[in-house]
């Protein structure tokens, strides 16, 4: 059985509340579970204590177990310490796109035009 730690969204609609959980793989998200570790509010501040609440314990005993944690769960794990930081891959997201890049690139050329005046 592929077991994983993941999010399952409870709360209001656009007022989200996560219950941190281990779940089979093959069950949807908000489906059964095995067990609640925690919480995630992602409304409060991110500096709150309450915005995440975890049984470190327990997290650590289905780690060893073979738990694959999702992204997100792997990051709160990461700023609790309980696991390494990962290089992670950037998608080229930040990255302007072709037309912009020419723009930029006309515009630097026009202002060095105008400078060499």
């Amino acid at each position: 059985m592929a077991v994983k730690i993941r999010l399952a969204r409870g709360g209001a609609k656009k007022r989200p509340h996560y219950s941190i959980v281990v779940a089979d793989s093959r069950m949807p998200r908000d489906g059964r579970f095995l067990e609640k570790l925690g919480t995630y509010n992602p409304l409060l501040a991110k500096d709150s204590e309450d915005r995440i609440k975890m049984d470190v314990a327990r997290v650590q005993h289905w780690l060893d177990q073979g738990a694959e944690p999702t992204d997100r769960i792997a990051r709160f794990l990461e700023a609790a310490g309980l696991r390494t930081k990962t290089t992670r891959a950037n998608l080229k997201k930040a990255e302007p796109g072709k037309k912009a890049k020419a723009r930029a690139a006309e515009k630097a050329a026009k202002a060095e035009a105008a400078a060499a005046e």
